[in-house]
């Protein structure tokens, strides 16, 4: 007889809920009786409280006086539909109130009759943030690409038509000219090729996060030899698959953008490298059980107000004399792992960190 995916089994076995066991949203099946027969596990993490003590309480005795939400289940359960009721308060056992979202979807089942799938709305907040960095991250390597395509071709024909231009020249005086331009052209060329390069797609194979963190550490070092590097990392972390050069060169961007804030910052100018496991993460609308995350946080002045939400944005700089590519490259490449890079920052903390989940057998690896 085949299973409905909706179906319990006296113990709950994991099969019939694979799916809702991923969820990075709470949820919650009712029977009938409105009764609490399954809770996933970011449904134990919202209201802290174990499967086992929710399981066969009332949605009445869990959540108490909360209106909207058997408003919610009461117009559902009427229409035979599903029905969303944007702001909740709720509280469970005394704990503080939470301030949620929830679906309440009709089953058509034989012993569940309702799903309630609560988001935070912070959580809500943040996904619809990290949408809109998806959609402005594709603009910009769009318009970086075509910039860089633009400006590639006459640069060539400058720097041939100076070159030319300079067999042709006897004074010494105008010659130096010829080679400021050359110099010019090479320079701009350079830019444009940092443009391009994250247009590369990854190639895969597997990676030790440590090993590129220390040699990204050595670097920074040689180049600022007046910062201390610290390193704390989680020898526990298995390999993954990435692509070391353009992680290496994500990495070599963020730390060596740390060290360049610390630059005129008087006393100890400190750096630290942290790698941590991270769990139960969405990335980029999927559900990861593992993620890296690695943080570089320096104790330099932070970031201005006024640039924290443009950091990422091409040619955006708070630095003079900054391109104001090193952290859109950084950002480019680690999304193409399918990671996330965040910052926060306050006078004399900046904590730059990334996640990227731990897969293997990715395709092209």
């Amino acid at each position: 007889m085949p299973v409905h995916p909706f179906s319990l089994a006296a113990d709950d076995p994991p099969g019939p809920y694979t799916g809702l066991e991923l969820l990075a949203t709470a949820v919650l099946l009712l029977d009938e009786k409105l009764e609490v027969c399954y809770a996933n596990p970011a449904a134990e993490n919202l209201f802290e409280l174990s499967r086992r003590q929710l399981r066969g309480n009332s949605a009445r005795a869990l959540f108490g006086d909360a209106p909207a939400l058997f408003q919610a289940i009461d117009k559902a359960l009427a229409n035979g539909a599903t029905y969303t009721e944007q702001e909740l308060e709720l509280g469970v056992n005394g704990k503080p109130r939470l301030h949620l979202s929830c679906t309440v979807s009709v089953i058509d089942a034989a012993d569940v009759t309702l799903l309630l799938e609560f988001r935070h709305i912070d959580q809500q907040l943040k996904i619809a943030r990290e949408e809109r960095l998806l959609e402005q991250q594709q603009a910009n390597r769009e318009l970086i690409r075509s910039l860089a395509h633009e400006i590639k071709n006459p640069l060539g024909g400058i720097r041939g038509a100076a070159q030319l231009l300079e067999r042709e020249l006897d004074r010494p005086p105008l010659i130096e000219y010829t080679q400021v331009i050359i110099g010019e052209a090479d320079r701009l060329q350079t830019l444009v090729n940092r443009l391009l390069t994250p247009h590369r797609l990854p190639s895969y194979r597997r990676t030790n996060i440590h090993e590129l963190l220390a040699r990204v550490a050595s670097v920074v070092q040689a180049e600022f030899p007046d910062i201390v590097v610290h390193s704390d990392f989680d020898i526990s972390l298995p390999e993954f698959e990435a692509d070391p050069e353009q992680l290496m060169q994500a990495l070599l961007n963020v730390v060596r953008n740390a060290a360049q804030a610390l630059q005129g910052v008087a006393g100890t100018r400190e750096i630290r490298l942290k790698t941590r496991v991270a769990r139960s993460v969405t990335l980029v609308k999927r559900r990861f059980r593992l993620a890296l995350a690695v943080s570089v946080e320096d104790n330099g002045p932070g970031i201005p107000e006024e640039l924290r939400d443009r950091i990422f944005y091409p040619l955006v700089s708070g630095r003079e004399g900054g391109s104001g590519l090193g952290l859109t490259i950084a950002q480019t490449f680690v999304a193409q792992h399918n990671g996330t890079i965040e910052c926060e920052s306050v006078p004399g903390c900046t904590v730059f960190t990334i996640l990227l989940p731990l897969e293997f057998n990715r395709p092209g690896a």
